[in-house]
């Protein structure tokens, strides 16, 4: 799939096949992720790839918190969840970690998977419970949650949203 034709045509997936990713697709979107541009080449980033079940529905009971509007799994029943965190010590450390999230959502995209960027991964890890959660797998340091990749075999077929007109402004 040609660069344009998958950002033209990505669009956010909101439910899932129950089946799981074939790694080696995880491994493509993590590497898309990982070639992002970053302010001075820092690489800020990092990626959390969870796939085991029981970790992953913890971390939408956490994410959901206690927001009514998310009752319900706000991964949507996506299999993997591709969480980026970013070293807060880097300045550029949001935009890094926000261009490693589209690189994520384009390449599934174009691997023919559905993804979906989640949002509240900062106040995942801001819980002494995500806290404990990158202690546990070894992840030291000052790291911030950016948001959530999550994806899967796509069980629906979004509509793609109109753009909305008068956002471009030329000065020539």
């Amino acid at each position: 799939m040609e660069v344009m034709q998958a950002i033209l045509t990505r669009k956010s997936v909101k439910k899932y096949k129950d089946a799981p990713v074939e790694k080696e697709l995880i491994d493509k979107i993590i590497e898309a992720g990982l070639h992002a541009p970053s302010g001075l080449n820092k690489q800020a980033p990092i990626i959390l790839a969870v796939t085991n079940k029981e970790l992953r529905d913890k971390l939408s009971f956490l994410n959901a918190g206690k927001d009514p509007f998310h009752r319900n799994d706000p991964f949507y029943g996506a299999p993997v969840v591709l969480v980026v965190l970013a070293d807060k010590s880097v300045p550029t450390y949001l935009y890094d970690g926000s261009l490693v999230m589209e690189n994520m959502l384009l390449a599934a995209h174009a691997l023919g998977l559905g993804a979906c960027w989640i949002h509240r991964a900062r106040e995942t890890f801001e819980l002494d419970e995500g806290k404990e959660i990158l202690r546990s797998l070894g992840i030291e340091g000052e790291y911030e949650g950016i948001g959530n990749c999550i994806v899967g075999y796509a069980d629906i077929d979004p509509e793609k949203k109109p753009r909305k007109e008068n956002r471009v402004y030329y000065a020539e």
